[in-house]
């Protein structure tokens, strides 16, 4: 029992350290000078520090720009998701309708389509509103793939939410939306949370739709600016990039330190026994 124990655990250390050894090597790179970037044989760690690829990113580049572009996308389209994933989620438990479960899968089928499928369409629906190269072009297009995973998802946690604690709060004289807000939505915080990484992630990392619906400088998003910026035919900035990439990946560092124990946290907070 001992050995397999042991060999279990250097199994799982093994693939965290290969899962890892790419983002350690991005971060010791972008403190890296310059003259060691291409030494051979590389060095596992810089000889001399230096800050001096992150200080050009920030004050010669428009990487904040770029970054302010993320932040607004993203975060606009979380809110816009989760708030119509909830109340889709709702009507989907809790009334009775015909056609509701198949109202239900054929959301869920919307999520397995390609996303290139849904490019031209969107593109020429956004061209005709006059809304093509803008930040809400993109907020539109990403909510129509990151909404269909969200309502199914939240549709699961919503089903696991007893209906009696709803039922109670009804008898007692509470209105619909009033037990909505005070027993569903505290039951539902784990989901909810779950649901909004999700989208946050998805819509921080998207890269496709973002290159053919954007060609604005002004409203693109990390990801395309960043390749515009730092990837040409000729070079590629590989100090910059190395510094660019560490930068992204803090936010989305960040919202995992703070969410991860709303994450474990209620899971099983819908149960009651019985």
């Amino acid at each position: 029992m001992t050995i397999r124990k042991i060999a279990f655990n250097l199994f799982a250390w093994t693939i965290v350290l290969m899962v890892a050894f790419p983002l350690f090597w991005m971060l010791v790179t972008s403190v890296k000078p310059q003259s060691e970037l291409f030494r051979r044989p590389p060095t596992i760690m810089p000889e001399s520090w230096t800050f001096e690829h992150y200080w050009r990113l920030l004050s010669d580049t428009g990487f904040l720009r770029y970054f302010t572009n993320s932040v607004i996308l993203s975060s606009a389209t979380t809110l816009i998701v989760v708030a119509i994933a909830t109340l889709g989620a709702y009507s989907l438990v809790r009334y009775r309708y015909r056609g509701r479960e198949t109202l239900a899968f054929l959301v869920l089928f919307t999520y397995l389509l390609p996303s290139v499928v849904l490019i031209l369409p969107l593109y020429l629906l956004l061209v005709g509103l006059g809304l093509s190269n803008t930040i809400l072009s993109l907020v539109i297009a990403y909510t129509t793939f990151a909404l269909p995973y969200a309502l199914w998802l939240l549709r699961s946690f919503m089903a696991g939410i007893p209906e009696d604690l709803e039922s109670a709060a009804l008898v007692d004289g509470a209105s619909r939306l009033g037990a909505f807000w005070d027993i569903i939505l505290p039951q539902l915080l784990p989901g909810i949370i779950s649901t909004a990484l999700f989208t946050f992630i998805l819509s921080w990392n998207e890269y496709l739709y973002a290159l053919v619906l954007v060609n604005s400088d002004s409203a693109r998003p990390l990801t395309t600016g960043v390749m515009n910026m730092l990837i040409t035919s000729f070079n590629i900035e590989w100090s910059l990039l190395m510094a660019a990439s560490v930068m992204m990946s803090v936010p989305l560092i960040i919202a995992f330190a703070f969410l991860q124990s709303y994450l474990t946290s209620g899971f099983g907070a819908g149960g009651v026994k019985g």
